[in-house]
């Protein structure tokens, strides 16, 4: 199982496999569909643009597409890291916290709520639904450049909790596909023996 991926698209449905973790599983399958539909959205849009553009020159249209497609890889990104982390640490028996793919599928729904926030934040005022939520109205109320503070913020966090958590500790780390050593055991003899037999 450990070289049964190749790439990103092997990598999705490995850990899914790998992972005992029933969150990190769970975002595995939402996180993948989340991000090919960011992709897909992203691209559509990029070619209806194009096409309205065309005849424009240079300057401002040119640096607004190379901005839009890094604003779209900057969410895909950081929707997939969880994933490749979590299937990279299994293939190669990386020595993680114990709870490492939990808190790494935590991490991804975190940035999956920061994009919805960050959308109601950004909306544009005709797209505004009237709503007498008070959290909703609060997130209108803010300048909509604010609308990247939530997902550059999580996407941190997802990183963040990668490198907090490689590595484990001497009490909760789990070593992936190494087999652990007994703590009793010293250069292959039991540290107990009292000596040699004579």
């Amino acid at each position: 199982m450990a070289d049964s991926y190749g790439g990103v698209f092997g990598a999705i449905p490995y850990a899914f496999r790998a992972t005992e973790s029933w969150t990190m599983r769970a975002y595995a399958a939402l996180g993948a569909l989340a991000a090919g539909f960011v992709a897909l959205v992203v691209t559509l849009a990029l070619v209806v643009w194009m096409g309205e553009t065309v005849s424009a020159t240079g300057g401002t249209f040119l640096f607004s597409r190379s901005l839009f497609v890094v604003a779209g890889l900057g969410a895909v990104g950081p929707l997939l890291a969880p994933i490749l982390f979590v299937a990279r640490r299994h293939r190669r028996g990386d020595r993680v916290a114990a709870t490492y793919d939990r808190w790494m599928g935590v991490a991804g729904f975190l940035f999956l709520l920061s994009l919805y926030l960050g959308m109601v934040i950004s909306a544009p005022e005709g797209l505004r639904d009237p709503t007498d939520s008070a959290v909703i109205g609060a997130l209108y109320a803010l300048p909509q450049p604010a609308g990247f503070v939530p997902p550059v913020a999580a996407a941190l966090a997802v990183f963040a909790t990668h490198f907090r958590l490689r590595g484990g500790s001497d009490e909760g780390a789990t070593p992936g596909g190494d087999a652990a050593v007994d703590d009793e055991t010293v250069d292959g003899r039991d540290s107990t023996d009292p000596g040699e037999s004579t």
